[in-house]
């Protein structure tokens, strides 16, 4: 006869102990508070039940006693339960008050955590904001003025890139605000081309942004 697989954790046992005895373990729903000395019930009850060990038995209750649905369960004067349901002994203050003081902290830790987890997630998003973004504007290069850069505008304008010509290795320049800046090819995918700005900055285009830099002569 084949040994009974043994169950592997806390929810496997308090599944099984909810089916076993409805009357006393819940999975959904409000929980009853159990009956003091509730694992020694169980421990005789379960004796020859070869699926679950008393070590794991333990620790399921004390995750089951744990949960705020339980936490919430033990108010002053409510009954206790037995495993059959029936009502055993009447909830004491103290054991009420440290029930909520249990909820209130466990809570709490819960609410850290999450503030913890935002504040570690918002810098990255800034970072990924600025990444994408870009100047406006580009200083004019040294040995230059306004009158240097207007006839500039007299030039053909600069032809667009050819397939053979979108590959990493190619000088371009960028539309970015209202000055083209030159730039280099760095990578190019399907949803745009990675280009390296003479900045330093790298940022993703579309290729209709791109134009053929001009020969230096």
């Amino acid at each position: 006869m084949d040994n009974p697989q043994k169950f592997s954790n806390s929810k496997e046992v308090i599944n099984f102990l909810s089916e076993s005895f409805p009357a006393c373990f819940s999975v959904t729903g409000d929980a009853k508070p159990l009956k003091i000395g509730i694992f020694q019930d169980l421990a005789e009850r379960l004796k020859e039940e070869e699926r679950v060990s008393k070590t794991l038995l333990r620790s399921s209750l004390r995750h089951y006693t744990n949960s705020w649905r339980y936490l919430h369960s033990v108010k002053e004067g409510a009954f206790r339960v037995d495993l059959d349901g029936k009502d055993d002994a009447p909830i004491e203050k103290e054991h009420a008050d440290h029930a909520q003081t249990q909820l209130e902290e466990s809570k709490a830790k819960v609410a850290e955590k999450r503030k913890a987890q935002n504040a570690a997630a918002k810098p990255s998003a800034k970072k990924s904001y600025k990444s994408k973004s870009v100047p406006a504007f580009k200083s004019s290069p040294k040995g230059t003025n306004q009158d240097n850069v207007k006839p500039k505008a007299k030039l053909p304008p600069p032809e667009k890139l050819s397939a053979e010509q979108i590959v990493a290795g190619t000088s371009v320049t960028v539309k970015i605000g209202k000055s083209p800046m030159p730039a280099t090819i760095t990578d190019v995918s399907k949803d745009g081309v990675q280009v390296q700005l003479d900045t330093g900055m790298v940022v993703k285009v579309q290729v209709d942004n791109l134009r053929l830099a001009r020969s230096k002569r």
